[in-house]
Formats: C-alpha cells, sequence, structure tokens
C-alpha cells in the first residue's frame, strides 16, 4: 500500500495510520462505505454496503444506478469508512471531541464482468455482512446477476486515522471545577425478530446467526 500526497492524514498526522493490518482491521468492523464522485459536474456522496476480499473493495448495484454507471467508467473516486467509539467531553467548547477509526480510500473502480469473479465478489459482500449466510441462501440467478454491477477497488491508496483517549485541554483549564472524560459507545448484536412470513417449520436459528451472536 503506497502513501501518497492526498492519502497523508494533514491534521494531527500522529493518528494517521498507513499499513494494511490497521486498515483491513477497520474495514472489517464496518459495513457502509461514502463514495465520493463527480456526476454531472457536481460532487455526489453516496452511501452503500461494501466488502473486503485480501486487497480490493467490492462495491455492487443496480444496473441502472448512477454509481455503478460512473464508477465502471474507472474515473477518479473517494471512498470514507467512520465509527464512532466514545464522545470525549472537554473542560472547555473548543476542545470537545469524538474517539473514532476511519479510512480514506482513493484511486478508480474497475467493472467486473459476468462469471465466477462476479459470484464471488458478491458473496464477499455477503460474507462481509455476515460470514457463511451466501451458502445458507438461494444463489441469484442468472436475471439478478444482469441486473446487478460489481465494482472492485484495489487498496493500494488509503490512510486510516484513529483517535483514543481522553480530552486535551488547555492547561489553565485544569483547575475548572468542570467535569472532563470520555463516554464510550458500545455497539452489541441484539435478539433476533423473525420475519412475520417465516414458515412455522423453522424454528432455529441458522448457524452464520448463531455465530455472529457468539462472537
Amino acid at each position: 500500500m503506497k502513501t501518497t500526497k492526498r492519502s497523508t492524514v494533514k491534521r494531527v498526522p500522529k493518528r494517521g495510520h498507513y499499513d494494511q493490518k490497521t486498515l483491513y482491521n477497520v474495514l472489517d468492523q464496518n459495513h457502509i462505505c461514502h463514495v465520493g464522485i463527480i456526476h454531472n459536474d457536481h460532487p455526489v456522496v453516496i452511501p452503500t454496503l461494501y466488502g473486503r476480499f485480501e486487497d480490493s473493495l467490492y462495491l455492487h448495484g443496480a444496473t441502472v444506478s448512477r454509481l455503478m454507471s460512473e464508477l465502471e467508467k474507472e474515473i477518479e473516486l473517494s471512498i470514507s469508512i467512520a465509527k464512532t467509539k466514545g464522545l470525549v467531553l472537554a473542560r472547555s467548547a473548543f476542545h470537545h471531541s469524538l474517539n473514532y477509526e476511519s479510512v480514506v480510500i482513493f484511486g478508480k473502480g474497475k467493472l467486473i464482468s459476468e462469471g465466477p469473479q462476479k459470484i464471488s465478489a458478491l458473496k464477499s459482500i455477503s460474507d462481509h455482512i455476515i460470514p457463511g449466510r451466501w451458502e445458507e441462501v438461494r444463489q441469484p440467478t442468472t436475471k439478478e446477476l444482469k441486473a446487478t454491477k460489481v465494482i472492485s477497488i484495489p487498496l493500494d491508496e488509503a490512510s486510516t486515522k484513529i483517535r483514543t483517549g481522553g480530552p486535551v485541554d488547555d492547561k489553565a483549564d485544569y483547575d475548572l471545577e468542570i467535569w472532563a472524560g470520555e463516554v464510550p459507545i458500545i455497539e452489541h448484536y441484539g435478539t433476533p425478530i423473525a420475519d412475520p412470513k417465516l414458515s412455522s417449520k423453522i424454528q432455529y436459528l441458522p448457524n452464520s446467526v448463531k455465530k455472529l451472536l457468539n462472537s
């Protein structure tokens, strides 16, 4: 993975990370990315699901989607992903912040044609949401595959930015009688809710969901 001028963290550079391990760790813990492109001479940012397999990020959408239609032209793009890990409350309004993990990716997408590579890419998106679910469900039909475009984006120009820890106040403010600290944000999976149309014959959770709840 290369570090370029546009992928280098400018604000608080010590929070920047450029190694694959850190990048993949953040990508693999999230599900939605925001894709920025220029469409009809105007900037557009579109949220969408993604999947990662090895050193590529995969996006999918309807063949008529403006995002997919633009990305298959191999235009320049930027993708951002972020997760808030905690609220950082300082003694001054100025120094309030967030603890977070974020990724910014630059590059160009490439359309994946019909065939095994497209199926593999779609499986990676499915596995990114919940590993093992692909094998439990009906596979895409020929009609569904034709109605779907898949774009591959190489992860060779990206940066990760992470903030951790408590507030950083001005020295003079530490004597103020104002509470300061961090409020962590913790995510967890809730109890699964069955589809009301689920067959009465199905009285169990699929293995993919069981593993997810136990992870």
